[in-house]
This record gives structure tokens, sequence and C-alpha cells, in this order.
């Protein structure tokens, strides 16, 4: 079955770098949309950032653009998002999630997906 697991989640200092992976199984990634989203404490989960495995068209949040990039490697099912720059309100549990035939921006909406990973934490702050 599909399944998919987020690592790499720590505790950074502002203005530090991180590195999340979401790994796939149970399906390729060659087919799929992969999204990251992230949820701070009593706040809705929204999306972060999205790639389409077949064409790797990306797609990312304002808030992260320019700090943040969505990579994939295909040959080992593995989603990354490098993370730079990052501030105290970057603070979230962190989550993949992967469907199919989701088209443009909408990889950002949140009711698009119905697999998730269960999230890495990540925290900025000194």
């Amino acid at each position: 079955q599909v399944q998919l697991v987020e690592s790499g989640g720590d505790l950074v200092q502002p203005g530090g770098s991180l590195r999340l992976s979401c790994a796939a199984s149970g399906f390729s990634l060659d087919y799929w949309v992969i999204g990251w989203f992230r949820q701070a404490p009593g706040k809705e989960r929204e999306g972060v950032s999205c790639i389409s495995s077949s064409d790797g068209r990306t797609v990312y949040a304002d808030s992260v653009k320019g700090r943040f990039t969505i990579s994939r490697d295909n040959a080992k099912n593995i989603v990354y998002l490098q993370m730079n720059s990052l501030k105290p309100e970057d603070t979230a549990k962190y989550y993949c999630a992967t469907d199919k035939d989701i088209g443009g921006s909408a990889c950002l909406i949140r009711a698009m997906y119905y697999y998730w990973g269960k999230g890495t934490l990540v925290t900025v702050s000194s």
C-alpha cells in the first residue's frame, strides 16, 4: 500500500537550514504529485510546496519562495524539501502527501490529497 515517511525535522536556530525527506513506498513517484504541508500549533495545515514527478514542475507558497526548494529522486522514491534562512514562523510539523492528477497550484490545497505521512517536527528557535 502507499506509504509516506517524513524525516529530517529538528531544532534549528533562526537563519539556519534543514533538509526534510519524504520516502515513498508502495507506488512509483513517476506519475504522482508530492506536496509538503505544515501545521503550526493552533493553526490550519497549509501547503508549502509541491512537485510533479512526471515533469518536475514545482509550486511554492509565497511565504517560502526563495528560501525553500523541493526536489525529487525518482530512482530512490524520495522527495526532499531544502529549507534555508529559516524563521521562527516556519516552526511547525511538516507533512508530505501524495495523489495523482493534481494540476497547477491546486497541488498546494490540502483537500487534493488522499495519502499522508505522519509528519516531522521543525522548530526554529534561538
